[in-house]
């Protein structure tokens, strides 16, 4: 079998949600090379687009209601070499928890100070400058 390519992969949507002027950052049990701490993301389904992908998964690992404000960018992923797609999103019910305890092992509602400790690689700039214009 052979490795496929990013091309040929799913590609991953993440929701950048902000609430109560921090960032939700999930920590997955089982880290991708230096990935721990990221944002709620999973696989584009067929059909659907990576708005509605965003707010999916968002439901489905934390719980929470959330709607897609506006799209932040996409990227081959440096780390991961996966097609990724950033979504801003707004909270529109419900508590954060780890309702995919399978896949998450806890999560964090992060001011924009902490990021730096979570991600030491840096967030993609679109999504960084997304956060520096909403958090204070």
């Amino acid at each position: 079998m052979t490795e496929q390519t990013a091309a040929e992969r799913s590609g991953i949507s993440a929701a950048i949600v902000v609430h109560e002027n921090r960032v939700l950052m999930v920590r997955r049990r089982v880290s991708e090379g230096q990935l721990s701490w990221q944002f709620p993301a999973g696989e584009i389904e067929d059909g659907e687009t990576s708005e509605e992908a965003a707010v999916r998964e968002t439901q489905e690992e934390v719980g929470l209601a959330v709607t897609a404000v506006k799209a932040l960018g996409e990227r081959v992923h440096p780390k991961s070499g996966r097609n990724m797609s950033y979504t801003a999103c707004a909270v529109t019910s419900g508590t954060a928890y780890v309702a995919d305890k399978d896949e998450l092992a806890e999560l964090k509602w992060a001011a924009l100070a902490d990021i730096p400790e979570l991600v030491p690689y840096g967030l993609f700039e679109p999504v960084q400058a997304h956060l520096d214009s909403v958090l204070s």
